[in-house]
């Protein structure tokens, strides 16, 4: 299912005024961790697999790559990277991930910001990652964490009769695939995987495993936003960061 929520126009204004605010779970808590382990990016040829509204990819030219491909399913996020991060070393595709090919091209890194968990196979994803990669490149990116798309109710948080969270309740997490929730819209699709595919699947397509993060807040997160501090309970985001020999 090749799921493109962010054209919905509800969900894409939510969306976009949530990221516009920065205060959000991605400013504090996934992008300083992915940024942390991108590798030396100078002279390098990236490529960004739903690459949103572009901020990823221009950061990666801001810190020295020579050219970044980024490719996303939304006619909307392409419009807006086009709006807000253009550059004349970045090329924006509409495109689904899944129907990528670029047969002339062999990467130093692919990044991809919480847009595999969207995917629904998995397995032909790395396969494909694998391929489009140089000797040495690497493939960086994030997911939201099989705690947390585990549970198919996604009422995870258990709470006392005043609200206050108690616990954190995984079920069902050997039960690989599609879950729905509400988030701004109905019917919103992400897929749940264990650990152990998410990284097994990276392994037997030839990639070895250099980092694995489960993100907490930083400092000034915690200032701003505070209930990040339950992120210390567990992690809503896990960044694996893989190379190919």
């Amino acid at each position: 299912m090749k799921q493109n929520i962010y054209d919905n126009p509800l969900f894409f204004e939510k969306y976009i005024s949530l990221r516009n605010s920065g205060v959000t779970y991605n400013d504090f808590v996934e992008q300083p961790a992915m940024k942390s382990v991108i590798p030396t990016l100078h002279g390098k040829l990236v490529l960004d697999l739903g690459c949103g509204a572009g901020h990823l990819a221009r950061y990666c030219i801001e810190n020295g790559a020579s050219r970044v491909i980024g490719v996303d399913i939304s006619k909307n996020m392409i419009e807006q990277a086009n709006k807000e991060n253009k550059h004349e070393k970045i090329n924006y595709i509409r495109m689904p991930i899944e129907d990528l090919e670029l047969p002339d091209y062999k990467f130093d890194l692919i990044i991809s910001s919480l847009a595999v968990h969207y995917l629904e196979d998995y397995p032909t994803l790395v396969e494909k990652v694998s391929k489009l990669l140089n000797k040495g490149g690497v493939f960086l990116f994030s997911t939201e964490h099989p705690m947390v798309t585990a549970r198919r109710e996604k009422n995870n948080w258990i709470k006392d009769t005043e609200g206050n969270r108690l616990y954190y309740a995984v079920d069902h997490y050997q039960e690989e695939g599609k879950r729905e929730e509400h988030w701004y819209v109905n019917g919103v699709i992400k897929y749940h995987r264990t650990v152990s595919t998410l990284l097994n699947t990276l392994i037997n397509n030839g990639l070895i495993l250099e980092k694995i993060i489960e993100p907490q807040s930083i400092p000034a997160g915690l200032e701003i936003m505070p209930k990040l501090i339950h992120e210390a309970r567990k992690p809503s985001f896990m960044i694996i960061k893989a190379s190919k020999t």
